[in-house]
């Protein structure tokens, strides 16, 4: 009886593994830089897709240099949202972080990297990668 139970529950462990091989990115704004770190190691050590199906804006696009890009990939749908990293001042209001600006500008591949640099680098505006630019970048799916 016990070993029917505990290979069930090992059965399910397994499905449950299957079930969530992929993460699909459809409305993600940004964050923490370090939470996103977290989750993308995460997602790289475990071997699960990615799927970038709308917005990623901010923090959310170190994905491109923690997953492998073979296994990261955009549809049609894919919006990536660059600027400089920031930081709650005083006052609340941000303050350009060029520490945590660096640190997401280390994890973007040479190819994206060009492409802000001619947006202007990356600043307080935000800059956005979608569409067939994007494409060329970013492996679409299939």
């Amino acid at each position: 009886m016990k070993l029917s139970v505990l290979l069930g529950v090992a059965l399910a462990a397994l499905s449950a593994t299957c079930a969530s091989a992929e993460l699909r990115i459809r409305n993600d704004p940004g964050g923490i830089i370090s939470d996103r770190m977290q989750t993308f190691h995460r997602i790289r050590n475990s071997g699960e897709r990615v799927i970038i199906d709308g917005q990623c804006y901010s923090a959310c696009t170190i994905v491109l240099g923690i997953v492998p890009p073979e296994r990261v990939c955009v549809t049609p749908r894919a919006r990536l949202g660059f600027h400089a990293a920031w930081v709650p001042g005083d006052d609340g209001r941000p303050l350009t972080s060029p520490e945590g600006t660096a640190a997401m500008w280390g994890f973007y591949p040479d190819v994206v990297r060009k492409w802000i640099n001619s947006k202007g680098g990356l600043t307080r505006k935000l800059v956005v990668l979608s569409g067939r630019e994007l494409g060329s970048m970013v492996r679409p799916c299939q």
